[in-house]
């Protein structure tokens, strides 16, 4: 109870100067015994991704039990051997926050054995209550189209109640939704004026998405939670990827990644680049003027300082341009008010962020996990000097600039206690015009509004599972 108490006071003080953690990590536990039950010490435990050559190695203690920590969501492979067993393996999926206990009962060796390979059914997740989906890096290659810069179609084919409407994505009927990278969220107030995507789908090795009754570090006011598994380079031994699309419209959709790890350093670097004269995808039958393009890099670091200490980065910067559709039917009804219809309008949005992690073991039970974070967005629609019957021109700025952290640690063996606070500073400008063209001398334009706030979100939550 000693241990507790100055456990407890340790969180405690960290909340009062620290931020909020809505982490991408799980952890592993299990127990190996021999056939009649008993527990086996001393047997090599291996954990190895399936996408990747991340790994992580343990052995069992006296009782015969062994534990992960700080294990990225994904799937996995766990592999027990020992001299005296024939060797004894499993599967599993590690969502966020997820505890799963794993049993290997081992079987006396023989000098014959026999290797059956057999499918394992997929188990629900009993350590949640929340509906998760999670797809990887496998599950975009092969979906025709998932793999665009601007495609949701890796929501939208996998998720249920996920869809896309009027050029953006909704869930559960709302498009009020949050991005994590790397665990970290990235704030953005923009929402609803963006239509560029927050991450590149050739760049994310898992996608877990939460809808509905989320835990106590996510709240419950937003639609859905996309949380993101960056690609980090173990999966590659110095080697480049080009990817190239080409299709109907103008369309193609280009990418060259680099990416590399040793045991210690793991990175990922990838430039972008899309474009197609069918972006918006009005609802008409002809489409003029209405292009779209974009390009941009993305980055991602993870060095392995110590045994007890991990520093990981995610840095994103993209820019996109939109043309705004033109209804060429001289029949419509905007052209039958305005036959002279010449508008030309466009959206440019600009986005970049830069998260950083530090995570530090103090021990099996207890994980410490600190990310400051910046994120810049704008959302800036422009209409052409010529445009009838009116010229508008509106800008919306915003930076963010805050901390997460969190406490991770388990309670008298039985309970998995996480406390944490987030917070973060923002600033947003925004700019309004409106200039009317088609009444002469009688028009009365006003000039250009504008206005400025700074404002900041403080929040701190506790849960125990």
């Amino acid at each position: 109870m000693r241990k507790l108490a100055c456990y407890l006071c340790v969180c405690v003080l960290f909340i009062v100067g620290s931020a909020l953690h809505a982490t991408i990590f799980g952890k592993i536990q299990g127990i190996v015994h021999d056939p009649q039950h008993r527990p086996v010490g001393g047997a090599s435990v291996k954990l190895q991704a399936v996408t990747s050559d991340w790994s992580q190695t343990a052995q069992t203690g006296d009782n015969g039990e062994f534990l992960f920590t700080s294990v990225p969501f994904g799937d996995y492979r766990i592999a027990v051997t020992h001299s005296k067993f024939a060797t004894s393996e499993q599967t599993v999926t590690v969502t966020s926050n997820s505890s799963p206990v794993l049993h290997f009962p081992l079987a006396i060796a023989t000098l014959n054995q026999t290797a059956v390979v057999a499918g394992q059914a997929v188990v629900a997740n009993v350590d949640s209550v929340t509906p998760t989906t999670l797809i990887d890096r496998q599950d975009i290659a092969q979906t025709p189209g998932a793999g665009r810069t601007n495609s949701m179609a890796m929501i939208a084919d996998f998720v249920p109640g996920a869809y896309v409407t009027h050029d953006m994505l909704h869930m559960r009927g709302g498009h009020q939704v949050s991005w994590l990278i790397d665990g970290v969220p990235i704030p953005n107030t923009n929402i609803a004026a963006n239509l560029g995507p927050q991450i590149d789908p050739k760049d994310i090795d898992y996608l877990e998405v939460q809808r509905g009754s989320y835990d106590a570090g996510y709240g419950d006011r937003t639609y859905g939670i996309f949380n993101i598994v960056p690609r980090n380079g173990f999966e590659r031994d110095n080697e480049a990827e080009v990817v190239a699309s080409f299709g109907n419209w103008g369309q193609t959709n280009n990418q060259i990644n680099f990416g590399s790890h040793t045991k210690r350093f793991a990175y990922y670097v990838s430039l972008t680049g899309n474009r197609s004269d069918y972006g918006l995808q009005a609802p008409i039958g002809q489409v003029v003027h209405d292009a779209e393009s974009g390009y941009g890099g993305f980055a991602s670091l993870i060095f392995n300082a110590t045994s007890s200490d991990q520093f990981r980065l995610s840095a994103s910067l993209r820019q996109d341009y939109y043309q705004i559709p033109v209804d060429p039917d001289p029949n419509s009804a905007g052209n039958q008010i305005y036959p002279s219809y010449g508008l030309h309008d466009a959206e440019r949005e600009p986005d970049g962020y830069v998260a950083f992690s530090w995570v530090h073991t103090f021990n099996p039970q207890v994980l410490l996990t600190v990310s400051p974070f910046y994120h810049y967005n704008q959302a800036s629609y422009n209409s052409s000097p010529n445009d009838t019957p009116v010229i508008t021109n509106v800008n919306q700025t915003a930076n963010y600039a805050g901390v997460q952290a969190s406490v991770d640690t388990t309670v008298m063996k039985n309970n998995d206690l996480q406390l944490g606070t987030y917070g973060f500073v923002q600033h947003q400008s925004n700019s309004f015009n409106n200039t009317f063209t088609d009444c002469g001398t009688s028009c009365q334009n006003f000039g250009p509004s504008s206005g400025a706030v700074t404002g900041g979100l403080e929040e701190a939550f506790v849960s125990d599972r």
